[in-house]
């Protein structure tokens, strides 16, 4: 990736004299946005050169801890690779220091210029690559779901709801589509809001979701799909920031409660053609779409079982797969239905697109887009017929069948040749090393249920 003229830094510093630094920001393989903050004098040079950082970032682990299976780490030297900024990211945070503080967001390439393999953004691009080839153009719409939490832990150490700003009184129900929990956390919503609009994040609707606490704020429909998740990644990072301005801790685990609704993340996916007609749209108006639709959901189902490691990344990440909960447990499509994996949402024909519906709000947007991207093409190149529709409660028609254990997950994406052309070999390798490095070391720890369960009685 070629470096950007410095006159986007030196206007940006012009019109923000106040901005003393800024963060440097890139997703790591777990949609952690790691980097190098530097002062304000620096970033022409950032613009110009780029700013070195090493490959080993995309071999840490959750806990920021490099995974040497990965390849990336001390047996290559843990060498640098260079990081050029992101055009059209370079914003305030508004949240941090009386916005004194930017940010930028960067992507990694080699040193000749050409991207990085490991980079997930790099990944996406290269997914999208096929299809500008094609005359295809995404347009993706995100929608996150995210939980409050009260940063003071209950008495058995555990995470509890928030308490109202307005009532002091704890969130204890679900609650759906509250209008009069929205007015609760109005301060809250209106401060992600305002900042969003000064970062120029297209922010959509915002809703209460089913959990005490939960919340969904969606983005508007975008055809540049690396711009669309560059939007998830950095509207993450602000719901963090704001919550913690407003004294609560905002989670994307998928499962932060046992018995409550998790956070997904679900992904809104049309595809135009070269004079900007909607593919999916057909023209006798059927709900269900056109051929090319079908055929994109015929590929997203056939690899929906191979994609789970990548749809759930970490342990806590299968614990959201309940049935009743609104979360698919098995490759399913079906119109305006919310029970099934993949719904076709009603609406103007010239809309018709595939919302996916199986992602934890813990997945990488740019692994999850590139992902579901290539499994599209997948479908598209091979003219494949999906199954019969689902009408009704999927759940009680479909048996479950995606997997719910991390090593099986893991084993599917290593065995799919699908994937591994669409993502690239070499990045899938790092991916399986890191995440199996994660899973080995997660599943060494000891619960506090299992001392409750078996000190005493085994």
């Amino acid at each position: 990736m070629p470096s950007l003229p410095a006159d986007e830094a030196r206007d940006f510093l012009d019109r923000h004299p106040d901005v003393d630094s800024i963060d440097l920001l890139i997703s790591d393989l777990n949609g952690v946005l790691r980097g190098k903050r530097i002062p304000r004098d620096n970033l022409e040079k950032a613009f110009s050169d780029g700013v070195n950082l090493p490959a080993s970032v995309f071999a840490l682990d959750i806990l920021g801890n490099t995974i040497e299976a990965t390849g990336l780490g001390l047996s290559s030297g843990d060498s640098d690779r260079v990081c050029y900024p992101v055009a059209g990211t370079l914003m305030p945070s508004p949240w941090l220091r009386d916005a004194r503080q930017a940010q930028l967001l960067m992507t990694m390439s080699e040193a000749d210029g050409s991207p990085f393999f490991a980079d997930p953004r790099q990944v996406l691009d290269r997914v999208l690559e096929g299809f500008r080839r094609a005359g295809l153009t995404p347009v993706v719409a995100v929608e996150v779901e995210f939980s409050l939490v009260d940063r003071t832990r209950d008495a058995l150490g555990m995470i509890q709801p928030p308490c109202s700003p307005a009532t002091g009184e704890r969130a204890a129900q679900s609650q759906l589509y509250s209008i009069n929990e929205l007015d609760e956390y109005a301060d809250l919503l209106e401060e992600i809001h305002a900042a969003a609009r000064t970062q120029q994040l297209p922010l959509d609707t915002a809703l209460k979701e089913c959990a005490p606490g939960q919340f969904e704020i969606n983005l508007v429909h975008c055809d540049d799909a690396l711009a669309a998740c560059d939007s998830a990644v950095l509207l993450k990072r602000l719901i963090k920031g704001v919550a913690l301005h407003h004294g609560f801790e905002a989670t994307f685990m998928a499962k932060p409660y046992g018995q409550e609704a998790g956070n997904g993340t679900h992904v809104h996916i049309s595809l135009l053609d070269e004079a900007g007609n909607n593919v999916f749209a057909a023209e006798d108006s059927d709900p269900l779409g056109t051929p090319l639709l079908h055929h994109a959901v015929a590929g997203l189902l056939e690899l929906m079982p191979a994609s789970m490691a990548l749809f759930a990344p970490n342990l806590n990440s299968f614990r959201r797969f309940q049935a009743g909960l609104y979360v698919p447990m098995a490759p399913t499509w079906g119109y305006d239905n919310r029970s099934v994996a993949l719904r076709i949402p009603s609406g103007p024909n010239a809309a018709r697109r595939i919302e996916h519906r199986v992602a934890g709000a813990d997945v990488n947007p740019y692994l999850l887009l590139a992902t579901l991207l290539g499994a599209i093409d997948h479908g598209l190149q091979r003219r494949l017929t999906p199954p019969l529709s689902i009408t009704g409660n999927a759940y009680e028609q479909a048996a479950p069948s995606l997997t719910n254990s991390w090593r099986q997950a893991l084993d599917l994406l290593e065995q799919s040749a699908p994937l591994a052309e669409a993502l690239g070999e070499n990045f899938l390798a790092v991916y399986l090393a890191n995440r199996r490095a994660e899973r080995d070391q997660a599943i060494q720890a000891v619960s506090k249920l299992e001392y409750d369960w078996y000190l005493r009685h085994v």
